[in-house]
């Protein structure tokens, strides 16, 4: 039986790439993204060019009532879902302090790149337990390390990512025994939208992403990690 992994973000970048390459490696990718038109050309392109099974399903992360209904759907369809890629995120702001950040930035960096990703593991763990078995990957940075916050700016994705690797922290501990592994992943600095000129190539960024999504059985949970298992300190 093939596995199935669901992908937020997927229309362009890094998600884009994990989408390829969660196919490549055997899985049913469900493709997410808010845009309709974006979504369905990003999972077309890798259909049709490419012969993956990528399968597009609208997603806003920030829509409690479309988490809920598409874990409806994606259990009826499928039965399972044995990985989570938590990618979608929005605002890196390195042009704000927090001493003056726009804290309503602040709270959208938040409900997107925390609540989102809480709400559908809420959504979907339930699904994981009945079947024995889940990976789930937060798409993290080094930004949101406390380790190495010596220096100020970008408040609302640093905070964000912060609260994030706390979520991973805790539904791990709480996932003990049930075949559910959660962790986060810094993919680097990457050429993307977000990340802008300069960064490495985006698919060095699927790596630990790819590492996370397919760990075996006694795969570590709760754990920050760059690339195939380097640990990041929290």
């Amino acid at each position: 039986m093939k596995r199935i992994a669901l992908v937020t973000g997927g229309n362009r970048g890094l998600g884009f790439e994990t989408c390829r390459r969660l196919a490549k490696s055997g899985f049913t990718v469900l493709l997410t993204a808010r845009n309709p038109d974006k979504g369905n050309e990003a999972a077309n392109e890798l259909t049709d060019k490419e012969g993956l099974d990528v399968i597009f399903f609208l997603l806003d992360v920030t829509n409690k009532d479309q988490i809920n209904t598409m874990s409806k759907q994606i259990e009826q369809q499928f039965g399972r879902l044995d990985a989570l890629v938590n990618n979608a995120a929005i605002h890196y702001d390195p042009w704000q302090y927090a001493i003056d950040a726009d804290l309503n930035l602040v709270e959208q960096a938040m409900i997107t790149n925390v609540y989102g990703p809480w709400m559908l593991c809420q959504a979907f763990v339930p699904i994981m337990k009945r079947n024995g078995y889940g990976r789930i990957v937060n798409v993290s940075s080094l930004g949101g390390s406390l380790h190495y916050m010596q220096e100020g700016g970008a408040p609302a994705y640093s905070i964000s990512k912060a609260g994030l690797n706390v979520l991973t922290r805790k539904l791990a501990a709480e996932l003990q025994g049930t075949g559910i592994l959660v962790n986060s992943i810094d993919p680097g600095w990457l050429a993307t939208d977000m990340g802008g000129p300069g960064g490495g190539p985006v698919q060095e960024g699927t790596r630990g992403i790819i590492w996370a999504a397919t760990l075996p059985g006694d795969g570590p949970s709760g754990g920050f990690f760059y690339e195939q298992g380097k640990p990041v300190p929290w």
